[in-house]
């Protein structure tokens, strides 16, 4: 049995604008194995979220749409699915942890009612089973008095708890998969911590593989077996997570890492920031992108770099100038 369980190839998602049709992402290529974390990373508005959304079909309607492309799901093609069977595969099969558990989670249903419904949706069981597991998850996912918080709405949970919720939510069909957006985002450090604890522990004890999008490259060092570095709809390098820590070659992503503040910087330097800003959708080049925010002219704008394979595993957008030593 192929190791890979999931394989995106040159997905191409796009949406309708009163500029006309814009690529969001860009002939996108990655794959994960089983058990395998990969992580996504990139500046807002690179692409992750669309990307992570393409996966599962829950693109904005009617506007975004995949143009090209296919996402190989345990070798079934989930672009060509039809809506009945993809809703036999999202939840069930590949879970999703969403940005912001507000809006994941229905304000005027109970968090029973909610839960319930994953295990009445896929599982076939009755009412009083979906229930009784339900109680389960919450206890799984640590929540206090969870008989109790089990008949809450989440206006009554802090933010913290309404992202175990959402992971519950997500792990409640034990999926094959799990796609996490940004699943700490506008939580405090002690919680992001526990919640990404609580990510990693369900991960190794139920042998799922996961997408982890995110822009904090502290939590991608600490989580991930391969990172994939998107900018401007595109991925510019993809590598092991060593590779891409130790030994970067897309001035992009040499960027991103000189960005963190690290323990021996001295408390009242300045960070490094990345001159420019990623264009507006509308604005893209065909070809280097970073280029572009960079200000470079020459032909090097003006047509697509091809990918070049630096060591097994480690591919990188080859631009004559943003990319070193090829």
């Amino acid at each position: 049995m192929s190791e890979i369980l999931l394989d995106v190839r040159n997905l191409i998602t796009a949406f309708d604008t009163d500029s006309g049709l814009l690529r969001a992402v860009d002939q996108v290529s990655f794959s994960v194995k089983k058990r395998q974390t990969l992580g996504i990373v990139g500046e807002s508005g690179c692409g992750k979220s669309v990307t992570a959304m393409s996966i599962v079909k829950l693109l904005p309607q009617p506007s975004g749409r995949i143009l090209e492309g296919e996402i190989l799901f345990k070798d079934r093609n989930l672009v060509s699915l039809e809506a009945a069977e993809m809703r036999k595969v999202r939840g069930n099969e590949i879970g999703v942890i969403f940005q912001e558990p507000m809006t994941a989670l229905n304000p005027s249903h109970r968090i029973g009612k909610q839960l319930s419904e994953c295990f009445l949706l896929h599982k076939g069981m009755n009412k009083k089973e979906a229930w009784d597991a339900s109680i389960e998850m919450l206890k799984l996912v640590r929540i206090p008095a969870p008989e109790q918080r089990i008949g809450d709405y989440p206006h009554q949970l802090s933010g913290g708890m309404r992202q175990r919720i959402v992971i519950a939510l997500a792990l409640a069909c034990q999926p094959d998969l799990l796609i996490a957006d940004e699943p700490t985002t506008a939580l405090d450090v002690t919680v992001q911590a526990q919640i990404l604890d609580l990510i990693k522990e369900q991960q190794e004890q139920r042998g799922t593989a996961m997408v982890l999008i995110t822009h904090d490259l502290g939590v991608i060092a600490e989580t991930c077996d391969e990172v994939v570095v998107m900018y401007g709809g595109r991925v510019v390098e993809r590598a092991p997570v060593k590779e891409i820590f130790h030994q970067p070659r897309h001035a992009y992503t040499k960027g991103l890492l000189a960005s963190m503040p690290h323990l021996d910087t001295p408390r009242k330097s300045m960070l490094p920031v990345i001159p420019g800003m990623v264009a507006s959708l509308q604005n893209f080049v065909n070809g280097c992108r970073f280029c572009q925010r960079m200000n470079r002219e020459g032909a090097v704008v003006r047509e697509r770099p091809l990918y070049k394979e630096i060591s097994p595993q480690h591919w990188v957008e080859a631009c004559p100038i943003c990319a070193e030593n090829l």
